[in-house]
C-alpha cells in the first residue's frame, strides 16, 4: 500500500500533466513571448498537443520547434515534437503523412542519441521500427521502455496501445491501461484513448465505446474507432453516421492511413478494423 501511495503521488506530481508541469504553465503563461526560455515552450507546447485541433496542433509544434532551438540537447523536447509529427500523420492533420513520420523518426533519433535511456522515446522508437518492417525491434523497444519505467503511468498508458495495435497481447494492453489510470488521478483524456484502443483489439467493443466517451471528443482516431465499435456491435445505423461525419469533417483522413502510420500491424487488430471498416463504411 505504500509503495502504490508512493506511485500515485510520484504520478500526480511529475506527469506531463501533474502539478509540478501545471505550475511550469501557468508561470509561462505570464510571461511575455520573447523571454520564453526552452522549458516553457515545452511545457506549453504539450499543452496544445493535447488539444487535438488543427490550430492548436500548429502552434503546438511550433512551441515545440522552439523549444529545441533553444535548447538543442533537450531531449524530451525532442522526442515530444516528434510524437506531435507522428498524431498529424495518422490523425491525417497534414497533407503529407510520409512526410510527418520521416521528420517523426528524425525527432526521435535526435532524442535517443541525447538519453538513450527515455523509455517513452524507447516506445516511439519502437513503432518507426514497426513501420519499417521490424516487429521483433518493436516488441524489444516495448519490452525495454517498460522495465526503464514499470511505474510510469504515461508509458503504460502509451505502452497500452502498442500491445494492442503493433505486437503483443490486447489484454495485457488493457491491462497496462487501467493501471495507469491507477497511478494517475490527473489522467487526461488520451489515456482514455489508449484503453480503448486495447479494449477493441481485446474484442470488448462496448467497453471500448465506453472509453471513447471519455477520449479526445472531435479527432479522426477517436471517430474512427467508434464508428467501428458500433459497426461491430450490429449497430449499422449509429456507424454509418458516424463514417459520414468522418468524410464531411476529415475528408484527408483514411482507415489505410491509419494502419500504414500509425502503424498497425498486430493481426488481431488489423483484421478487426479492416472488418469494422467495411461493416461501416469507412473507407
Amino acid at each position: 500500500m505504500q509503495d502504490s501511495i508512493t506511485q500515485n503521488v510520484i504520478n500526480a506530481l511529475a506527469g506531463t500533466f501533474g502539478k509540478l508541469a501545471n505550475l511550469g504553465r501557468e508561470v509561462a503563461r505570464r510571461k511575455p513571448p520573447s523571454s520564453l526560455g526552452a522549458y516553457d515552450c515545452y511545457l506549453l507546447g504539450v499543452e496544445l498537443h493535447d488539444r487535438f485541433t488543427t490550430d492548436a496542433r500548429a502552434e503546438a509544434i511550433r512551441m515545440l520547434s522552439r523549444a529545441v532551438e533553444l535548447d538543442p540537447g533537450f531531449a524530451r523536447a525532442w522526442m515530444t515534437l516528434g510524437l506531435a509529427h507522428a498524431v498529424d500523420a495518422f490523425n491525417a492533420f497534414t497533407p503529407d503523412s510520409a512526410a510527418s513520420v520521416e521528420r517523426w523518426r528524425e525527432c526521435v533519433e535526435k532524442a535517443l542519441a541525447l538519453d538513450p535511456t527515455d523509455p517513452m522515446t524507447r516506445l516511439y522508437m519502437g513503432a518507426l521500427r514497426a513501420i519499417g518492417g521490424d516487429i521483433s525491434g518493436a516488441a524489444e523497444e516495448y519490452d525495454r521502455a517498460l522495465a526503464l519505467a514499470p511505474n510510469d503511468a504515461d508509458v503504460l498508458s502509451m505502452l497500452a496501445s502498442s500491445r494492442a495495435l503493433v505486437c503483443g497481447n490486447p489484454e495485457e494492453g488493457c491491462a497496462l491501461a487501467e493501471r495507469a489510470l491507477r497511478l494517475n488521478p490527473q489522467a487526461p483524456s488520451w489515456y482514455y484513448a489508449q484503453l480503448a484502443r486495447a479494449r477493441f483489439v481485446a474484442g470488448r467493443y462496448a467497453d471500448s465505446l465506453s472509453s471513447l466517451r471519455q477520449s479526445p471528443p472531435d479527432i479522426p482516431v477517436t471517430l474512427m474507432f467508434r464508428a467501428l465499435c458500433h459497426a461491430l456491435l450490429e449497430e449499422p445505423a449509429q456507424a454509418q453516421s458516424i463514417a459520414r461525419r468522418i468524410a464531411v469533417e476529415f475528408p484527408r483522413f483514411t482507415v489505410e492511413n491509419f494502419i500504414r502510420t500509425y502503424p498497425v500491424t498486430n493481426p488481431l487488430a488489423l483484421a478487426a478494423i479492416k472488418e469494422g471498416a467495411r461493416r461501416a463504411g469507412i473507407a
